[in-house]
């Protein structure tokens, strides 16, 4: 089943590069809940939506997956160039380069709960 967790991140993380937003509700789950919050499934997407909005060449990359059923745990990378705010860092079309460690639960084959943190600290020194 470990295998299974794997392929099935692997396969959230294509969905989000592609911006296959149809596909995302195959990876997530209807009650989803991001840092103790219930967005659910269309808030996520939304969230998602915002971020490749607001970083145009957003690509996730995954630099290290631990599986711990039911949950998953992942470094992913982001070399990037938003443009004007990015999490409240006037950013303004500079490139940067951050990491975000997040957690994930699984239940029933899909995303149930995220719990993310992004190295804004990295971002701040990078634009100061």
């Amino acid at each position: 089943m470990i295998q299974d967790l794997s392929q099935l991140y692997r396969g959230y993380i294509d969905c989000l590069n592609q911006q296959d937003w149809q596909r995302l509700g195959d990876f997530v789950d209807e009650g989803v809940v991001y840092n103790g919050r219930q967005v659910g499934l269309e808030g996520y997407r939304h969230m998602l939506e915002g971020d490749f909005l607001a970083i145009p060449d957003l690509r996730f990359v995954i630099e290290f997956l631990v599986v711990d059923e039911p949950k998953v745990a992942s470094r992913l990378v982001f070399e990037c160039t938003p443009i004007g705010l990015l999490f409240g860092l006037a950013v303004d079309g500079r490139c940067v380069k951050f990491s975000e460690n997040v957690f994930y639960e699984i239940a029933n084959g899909r995303i149930v709960q995220v719990w993310s943190i992004i190295d804004r600290a990295a971002i701040e020194a990078q634009i100061s």
